[in-house]
C-alpha cells in the first residue's frame, strides 16, 4: 500500500469565541423610550424617566470610578469597568428576552381568544380577567422593566466611553472544549503519529 502525499501545511488552530452580549443586541430586545410610553399609557402603568435613569447611571459609574481613581491603575481599572458594564448590559438583555417570550405568549393567548370556537379561551367569570388579558398585563409589566434596564445600561456604557475613552465592547472569552477529555487528546496524539 502505497501513502498518498499529504500536502505540508501548518496546523493553525482557530480558537472559537464566545461572543459577549452587546448594547445593541439589548437595544433590539428591550422597548425604546416611546415604545415603553406607549405600554405604559395603554396599561395604566408609571411613566418612567428614561432620560432620568440613564442619567443617574451614568454619574454613577462616573463617581464609582473618582471613588476608585487612587486605588486602581489604569488597566485594573478598564478590567473593573468592563465587568461592571457589562453586568449592566447582560442583565438589561436577559430582560428582554423575557419580555420577548411574554410579548409572544400574550399574542398567542389573545390569537386564540378571536377563535370563537375554542371554548378553553373565553373570557373567565365576570369579575376575573382572562388568561389572555393577565398575559397581556404581564407583558406590559416585563417591557417596562425592560426598558428601564436598558437605560441603566446605555448610561453604564456612556460612562465607560467617557472615563476609559473608548467605545465599551463585550469581553469575548474563549470556548471551553467540556468534551475534550486529557484521553480524547491522548487518542488524537496517537493517531497523529501514524500519519
Amino acid at each position: 500500500m502505497t501513502k498518498t502525499a499529504r500536502s505540508s501545511r501548518a496546523s493553525a488552530r482557530v480558537i472559537p469565541l464566545r461572543k459577549g452580549t452587546t448594547l445593541e443586541m439589548v437595544r433590539l430586545a428591550c422597548p425604546d423610550t416611546a415604545q415603553a410610553q406607549r405600554i405604559s399609557e395603554s396599561f395604566g402603568l408609571a411613566i418612567l424617566d428614561s432620560d432620568g435613569i440613564r442619567d443617574m447611571h451614568e454619574r454613577l459609574i462616573v463617581e464609582t470610578v473618582d471613588a476608585l481613581k487612587d486605588g486602581l491603575s489604569e488597566r485594573a481599572m478598564q478590567i473593573h469597568l468592563q465587568r461592571i458594564v457589562g453586568a449592566y448590559v447582560g442583565s438589561a438583555h436577559g430582560a428582554g428576552q423575557f419580555y420577548t417570550r411574554a410579548v409572544t405568549e400574550a399574542r398567542d393567548a389573545t390569537a386564540k381568544l378571536a377563535n370563537d370556537s375554542r371554548d378553553e379561551d373565553l373570557d373567565g367569570p365576570v369579575g376575573f380577567d382572562s388568561q389572555a388579558q393577565r398575559k397581556r398585563e404581564f407583558a406590559a409589566d416585563m417591557g417596562a422593566q425592560a426598558h428601564a434596564l436598558r437605560m441603566a445600561a446605555e448610561g453604564a456604557v456612556a460612562a465607560y466611553e467617557q472615563v476609559i475613552g473608548e467605545a465599551w465592547r463585550p469581553f469575548e472569552r474563549q470556548v471551553e472544549h467540556a468534551g475534550e477529555t486529557v484521553t480524547k487528546k491522548a487518542a488524537a496524539a496517537q493517531m497523529a503519529a501514524f500519519e
